[in-house]
């Protein structure tokens, strides 16, 4: 982890993937936005504002532990997100 600055661009870059991710889908399969499309992308947002509160928590003492946890819970909860966007039909 190099720094707060880099871990905000990728929780802005893997999250607007898989934005962009659903939009796409829409786009090739129905037209227009589903339930299930709508609640991945507001579920891909409040992940986002979640994550980047959690990153500007200035009351951390251990900040590399904090970042690595920040980290992790991107990673699990962008594979999340993305599986439900390949469950979509």
């Amino acid at each position: 982890m190099a720094n707060k600055r880099d871990l905000k661009k990728d929780i802005n870059y893997v999250l607007g993937d898989i934005i962009e991710a659903v939009y796409v889908w829409e786009l090739t399969n129905t037209e227009k936005p589903t339930k299930e499309s709508d609640a991945i992308i507001d579920d891909a947002i409040s992940t986002f504002d979640e994550l980047i509160v959690r990153v500007n928590d200035r009351g951390v003492e251990d900040k590399k532990v904090h970042f690595k946890a920040i980290n992790a819970d991107l990673e699990s909860k962008g594979k999340a997100l993305i599986e439900r966007i390949n469950k979509l039909k």
